[in-house]
Parts: C-alpha cells; structure tokens; sequence
C-alpha cells in the first residue's frame, strides 16, 4: 500500500537518501526544501521550518498533491557552532527554533489527519551528539537530546491511536554537512567507531524505512543509534 510519506530537509544528505528509500519502497514522497532546489523525482514543497504559517501551507501542498501525511520524518536541521562563552544568543535560538521546535510545528501540522485515521508513523533524525555531546555544540547538542524527549512524549500521548514516534540517532555519516569537519577531528571520530569507518546516509536510511513501515509497529519511544559503535551503552 503506497503510504503519503513528508520529509523534511529531504533535498540533500540524510533526508534525500531517506526519501530516497521510501520512494523505492513504493510510497508517495514528499520533501521539504529551505534553499536550493528541489531533487529529481520527487515532490518538493519549499517550507521554513521556523514558520508556523510556512509549515501548515506546505503541509497543506503535499495533502493536495498525495494526500493527507500518514508518515512524517522529520529530518531538517542546522548547525552554528561555536564555544559557549563565545556564542550568541541569536545562534542557540536558530539552532533551537530550527532543530527542535521545527520539528514541533511540523508534527502539531500532520497530527489531526493522523488521530483521524488513528494510525501514523513520525520518526526523528537526532544524533549522537544529544546523547554524547561534542564541544562546540552545545546548541545542537541541546536540540538534538530534546528531539528525544519530544519523541517519547508524543509517543506515550498517541499510542492509542496507533501512531508511533521514534528517534535515529546517527553518528559520523558522510554528507555535506560532515565536510566541515576537520582532517584530525574527522580521525579522532572514526577512532571512536568500533568499525572504524564512517557511515553512509543510506544506512541510516534503512533504519528509517524499517520505523516507517509495518515490521515497526510495536515500535515506539525507541532511540536507534546508526553510529558504527560509537557512544555504545548510551
């Protein structure tokens, strides 16, 4: 049965490889983008994950387009980081507004369709960071371990309705964003790896795919790490 899937911040990376996954397996996918362009073959809707009216009008575009969200993953996410003494009030909020509260106004959006049908699958792209922490990240990190704590909620407040709400925690993945980091950081994070390499977005992809589908369906308030080992026992 081909489900109406959301990603959000499904242009590139994680989100694009999750959409991806889910397209292959034969759901119709939808994506959200902030900037650039929309990828080839799937339906993208520019939203803002910052803005109420933004989120309900693009959730709204994809109800048009393939119906009502039965599965939203909620993927977008940025990064301003910097040492705590040194970073601004502007920047923690962004990163909060946008990684955490983003991920709030989204799930309030396709919640009522999915107490209607009384069956939905949200699933949110955390890190290891929220369970780790990593310096220069105390925003995110912060953001990231509330994705947590949001999940488990919602989880424990829509059970009933045969609506899940899970969290992957990826590790060191090589996407855009993990070019940033530094030769000798990027060493030091592959040494903490028990298979001493780093991930592919399609792996944590497949986690995802697994919490969308049916195969999942006593799995709720979950925390998978995707990490290679790193931050076992957490």
């Amino acid at each position: 049965m081909s489900r109406s899937v959301l990603v959000t911040g499904g242009n590139r990376g994680i989100g694009l490889a999750v959409a991806r996954a889910l397209a292959d397996a034969g759901d119709k996918v939808a994506v959200t983008y902030r900037t650039g362009e929309p990828p080839d073959g799937l339906f993208g809707v520019r939203c803002d994950v910052t803005d109420d009216a933004s989120v309900r009008e693009a959730v709204e575009a994809v109800r048009i387009q393939q119906g009502a969200v039965q599965v939203l993953v909620s993927n977008a996410g940025i990064t301003r980081d910097s040492l705590l003494m040194r970073m601004s009030d502007d920047d923690f909020a962004a990163v909060l507004d946008t990684n955490l509260l983003g991920a709030v106004r989204m799930t309030r959006a396709v919640l009522n369709d999915m107490v209607l049908a009384r069956w939905g699958r949200l699933v949110y792209v955390s890190s290891i960071t929220g369970l780790s922490g990593a310096p220069g990240q105390t925003n995110y990190g912060a953001s990231k371990a509330g994705l947590i704590g949001f999940a488990r909620s919602v989880a424990k407040e829509f059970g009933r309705r045969h609506i899940t709400a899970n969290v992957v925690t990826p590790g060191l993945i090589r996407t855009e964003m993990s070019t940033a980091v530094s030769e000798k950081r990027w060493t030091a994070l592959v040494g903490e790896t028990v298979l001493g390499r780093a991930g592919e977005p399609g792996e944590v992809a497949a986690v995802v795919r697994f919490l969308c589908g049916d195969d999942a369906g006593y799995v709720t308030g979950a925390t998978l790490p995707v990490t290679g080992g790193a931050g076992m026992g957490q």
